[in-house]
């Protein structure tokens, strides 16, 4: 079978490999069909890391995917992946927080191998049937719109409220769409690539900023109250900033954003005098079936898909998708 394998900066290797071998109890074996390049996928390829974790062996990416189940109790049927494997033993899995788990495996991160390789075993309770409305790519981006989902929850956004998304990417989008459907009355995006900024007012955004009038333009839209909430999904000090300075007092800032370094910074003096809470994003937690709720209900995952290639061509893909020139890039394996 062929696989993409990550050896380091920008050094992504298509090759045949081994086919898995016959999964033990309770796995299936996966042919995979879609692979969606997340931010996350780009800090290893362009960064060699993310924070203080870094590449120490050769490893497969992709970790939003969808596949056709080869055995198991699904065989037959497409399904999409939830690539965090929990232990469902400890204090926070049994508290229902498998998000949190401290030895959690993450598909295309350590040591365990991802979706951009033609077939894979993963465990059963992982796998989500997909329904026929929704395409191998929409399956294989029920992992970002989970991400969004988990996101607006941690923003805890109540009806009426006005909320500004840093980052208008694909994750910062789809919370766009996310946050309207919780009963946010008005949502605005900062985002610095005109394009994306154009894609958030297509999926429902009020306004679309710069990030040098982004907060300046909030406070305005606002009548100087500021925002409610804000979904932080770009990673950089800059953009935190910019949360800090739109937000009103009292406010509410959930950092879902991934940055390179392992250190983030804030103004704390502007934040402390508002009264700031900041809640961290971990990924998502049990989310697929608010996803795909949400994919067969208006929330077009298609929409967003602007390059995709095959397999073969992942190394090209990967750098394609580096210059950001569009939204979503995704990587086609084999037909569903």
């Amino acid at each position: 079978m062929l696989a993409a394998r990550l050896h380091g900066v920008g050094d992504l290797r298509v090759a045949p490999e081994p086919a898995p071998d016959e999964p033990p109890p309770g796995w299936s074996l996966l042919a995979v069909t879609s692979v969606g390049i997340c931010g996350s996928d780009l800090h290893w390829f362009t960064d060699g890391g993310i924070g203080e974790n870094r590449i120490e062996t050769p490893v497969v990416p992709g970790h939003e995917f969808a596949a056709v189940a080869l055995t198991g109790p699904l065989a037959g049927r497409r399904v999409a992946v939830d690539p965090a494997i929990a232990c469902r033993a400890c204090e926070m899995c049994r508290a229902g927080y498998e998000n949190l788990c401290p030895t959690v495996e993450f598909a295309g991160h350590g040591t365990l191998d991802g979706g951009l390789r033609e077939q894979l075993a993963w465990p059963d309770h992982l796998l989500h049937p997909l329904p026929d409305a929704l395409s191998d790519d929409a399956g294989a981006l029920l992992e970002p719109l989970g991400v969004a989902v988990h996101a607006v929850g941690v923003g805890h956004i109540r009806a009426g409220a006005d909320v500004l998304v840093v980052g208008g990417g694909p994750i910062g989008v789809l919370a766009v769409q996310v946050a309207r459907r919780a009963g946010a009355r008005r949502v605005y995006v900062v985002e610095p690539l005109e394009h994306r900024r154009a894609t958030a007012l297509r999926c429902g955004a009020d306004a679309a900023f710069t990030p040098a009038d982004g907060a300046a333009a909030v406070l305005d839209a606002t009548c100087g109250r500021g925002a409610d909430v804000v979904i932080e999904m770009a990673g950089t000090d800059g953009a935190i900033a910019t949360a800090v300075e739109a937000i009103r007092p009292g406010g509410r800032i959930a950092l879902g954003g991934i940055p390179s370094q392992h250190l983030s910074s804030f103004p704390a003096a502007a934040a402390r005098r508002k009264g700031l809470t900041f809640a961290m994003v971990r990924r998502m937690n049990d989310t697929y079936p608010r996803a795909i709720d949400l994919a067969t209900s208006g929330v077009d995952l298609d929409a967003l898909v602007t390059l995709r290639r095959p397999l073969a061509d992942a190394a090209d893909t990967f750098v394609a998708a580096a210059d950001r020139t569009g939204d979503k890039v995704v990587v086609t394996v084999s037909s569903g």
